[in-house]
């Protein structure tokens, strides 16, 4: 397995090691053990899994409030994904920058996304289906969003067809009016 830093603090890819021959492939996509052994020491509790049928539904930008901030660690499956984090805790040196970058069933890559982080992704194909693990459950009452094309964050979506949005991420506020109990240092 092998982990890299991003230009985010707390935000890492994650690249299982892969073992093929004629048959096919096997790779751990969790190892509690290793990843403690590489200083990632989280306890998953849930599995969570989207299915979007068409090239460019935008999921995001999500997360919880604190006390039910979760931990992500995202995969695509199925097709590809342009997969976004963004840095939301009040004080960070890189507070409202992003990191982002191409999950597919093929490149097997992962994202960690940490609490204080909002998270999102756009499909890059049709038929796509992402996985990922979280580290507390969902609470309705801490869900929030930020809106996808917030002109202080600037992400660069990799696309030229205007995004399918559900009705929440269409109304979601930007990251100067969303909710938001991140401290940075906390």
């Amino acid at each position: 397995m092998k982990v890299t830093n991003t230009s985010l603090t707390g935000v890492k890819v994650v690249e299982p090691s892969v073992f093929g021959d004629h048959r096919g492939w096997f790779m751990e996509t969790f190892n509690n053990e290793k990843f403690k052994e590489v200083g990632i020491n989280i306890k998953f509790i849930q599995d969570n899994q989207s299915y979007s049928a068409a090239k460019g539904t935008l999921r995001g930008l999500h997360y919880q409030l604190n006390p039910k901030a979760q931990t992500k660690l995202v995969r695509c499956i199925r097709g590809s994904i342009f997969d976004v984090a963004v840095d939301i805790r009040k004080g960070s040196p890189s507070f409202g920058k992003w990191f982002g970058l191409e999950l597919s069933a093929e490149n097997k890559k992962q994202l960690l996304v940490p609490k204080g982080f909002a998270h999102g992704f756009i499909t890059l194909a049709d038929d796509v289906e992402v996985q990922y693990k979280v580290d507390e459950v969902y609470a309705p009452e801490c869900d929030r969003g930020i809106i996808w094309n917030d002109s202080t964050i600037g992400i660069e979506w990799p696309t030229e067809i205007t995004p399918i949005l559900s009705a929440k991420d269409e109304n979601a506020l930007t990251l100067k009016q969303a909710a938001n109990n991140f401290t940075y240092g906390e």
